[in-house]
């Protein structure tokens, strides 16, 4: 399947070297064979400006066109980042954006879209006070810790051993921990 208008690309303080576009049409190349549902796309490719032609950042923009009207759009870049100075990774990082975004759009298209599941809860087992932490018991048993500062509302010094919370549970360095403690319940904390 090809798309239904020629791939557009423009060049803004940028020499458009053959290389140059043959690398950003196998960019192309490579989404359409993945994904094959891409109606039209545009790149626009922007060099450093015309007074720091050379160390500045290249700006490189994918826009893409899918059926019913959908869109993905990769436009924004950390100029902060230096690699973006070297015109190849510029490309190379804004087509590998575009690849995530089009994913996610294709399972949004075949309605594999994730379903958002509630926070787990668990039960307040012991407080550190003086450490300024505690521990969490899950619903199968283990055991998750969490410091004052993960608790919302600034809540740590009125939770109580007992008590029911929810949590948003993260890898740590030491293992599990809890990055948002949240009260529950009539007595859930405000």
């Amino acid at each position: 399947m090809s798309m239904q208008t020629p791939v557009e690309i423009d060049f803004h303080g940028v020499d458009a070297s053959p290389w140059v576009r043959e690398m950003l049409e196998e960019r192309v190349s490579e989404l359409e064979r993945r994904f094959g549902r891409i109606t039209s796309c545009r790149v626009v490719v922007t060099g450093p400006g015309q007074r720091h032609r050379s160390g500045g950042p290249y700006d490189v923009r994918v826009h893409l066109s899918l059926p019913n009207g959908k869109e993905v759009a990769v436009h924004r870049v950390d100029h902060g980042d230096e690699r973006y100075g070297d015109i190849r990774y510029a490309i190379n990082d804004t087509f590998k954006r575009a690849r995530r975004r089009l994913q996610d759009q294709a399972r949004r298209l075949q309605g594999q879209v994730k379903r958002h599941v509630g926070e787990p809860a668990g039960t307040v087992a012991r407080l550190d006070p003086s450490g300024g932490f505690g521990f969490i018991t899950t619903a199968d048993g283990r055991e998750v810790y969490f410091h004052r500062n993960s608790v919302l509302n600034d809540a740590f010094e009125r939770l109580k051993p007992g008590q029911r919370v929810t949590f948003a549970e993260e890898t740590g360095e030491k293992g599990p921990q809890a990055s948002t403690v949240k009260p529950m319940g009539k007595h859930g904390l405000r």
